[in-house]
């Protein structure tokens, strides 16, 4: 095993971490640290399911992003995001939005920030 990368991800030390409210779905930006205090970035995609029996769970699609790809990630997002809002039909509904995450993520990863203790089952309350 490659050094400074543990087997499971969720026994790396969580620097800061944010959760994000968005309609249906969670967005979860975790800013996590390797053995070798390098830091990496997960952005959790969180969704309620409802399984055959009735009974609820969360569906969750993981993204890492590592510090080195930080810059060109913001630009793309930025560049993406701004061709869907050229593209789009404005409506009552839409509120103007940037790309503020980016930022935040490349803050925190800095260590600009706190941990918060967030977890699935409280996104019902």
């Amino acid at each position: 095993m490659e050094e400074g990368f543990e087997k499971n991800e969720a026994d790396r030390e969580e620097i800061f971490s944010k959760a994000v409210r968005a309609g249906k779905r969670t967005y979860f930006f975790d800013v996590k640290s390797t053995k070798g205090n390098d830091y990496y970035l997960t952005i959790t995609e969180s969704k309620k399911r409802f399984s055959d029996d009735g009974k609820f769970f969360y569906e969750k699609h993981k993204l890492f992003l590592y510090k080195e790809d930080f810059e060109k990630f913001a630009e793309g997002l930025t560049e993406v995001i701004a061709h869907i809002k050229s593209i789009s039909p404005a409506s009552e509904g839409n509120h103007p939005t940037d790309i503020r995450a980016a930022a935040v993520a490349a803050s925190a990863a800095k260590g600009n920030g706190s941990f918060s203790d967030v977890s699935f089952e409280d996104l019902d309350k």
